[in-house]
């Protein structure tokens, strides 16, 4: 009897160690992987079709598009991954700042009214990234700037009320009052 339980646990023992060694090699296969594009990443050559690469690779191509000055595609790319994820909120705030630039560039050309559908969005992009990181200070001073391009119209300075109606009525229901001056 007691070979008996000493086979069983030798068996018990060889098919962990088995278990282990699949989950050691099929993780030691998503990290080569990931060594993998990481390097493709630091090369700077990245492949043209990113549809079945991780996201990471995708935000690195869209960043060396914007870089590039092919800002429409890298928009595209940075949409594709906007989601609650860092990377997601990265992505969000990298485009809002491709906006803020594409507008900026056009109030100094020809027609400066186009810029303000960009800054609008790019503030509410701003927006939901803070709302989601409220302690991102980056996105904080973004947005301080954005507002300074283009105020929101809650933010202008209200107009002083009009004095000139009630200004003679309280001019005649004030006491007297001395304040001590000679």
């Amino acid at each position: 009897m007691g070979l008996n339980k000493l086979r069983r646990r030798t068996r018990v023992v060889w098919g962990l160690l088995a278990v282990l060694a699949v989950a050691a090699m099929v993780d030691g296969a998503l990290a080569w992987r990931k060594h993998r594009w990481n390097e493709v990443i630091a090369s700077g050559t990245l492949p043209a079709d990113t549809k079945e690469a991780p996201p990471e690779l995708r935000f690195a191509q869209a960043h060396a598009q914007a870089e590039a000055g092919e800002e429409e595609a890298a928009l595209h790319l940075y949409r594709s991954l906007e989601d609650e994820t860092p990377l997601g909120q990265s992505a969000r705030y990298n485009s809002a700042n491709l906006l803020i630039r594409q507008a900026v560039a056009m109030q100094a050309g020809a027609e400066p009214g186009k810029a303000i559908p960009l800054i609008e969005l790019a503030k509410e992009i701003y927006r939901d990234v803070l709302r989601v990181e409220p302690d991102r200070w980056d996105a904080r001073y973004n947005l301080e700037r954005a507002q300074r391009l283009l105020p929101d119209p809650d933010e202008l300075e209200p107009e002083p009320p009009d004095l000139k109606r009630n200004a003679e009525r309280a001019a005649t229901t004030m006491r007297g009052f001395s304040p001590g001056l000679p």
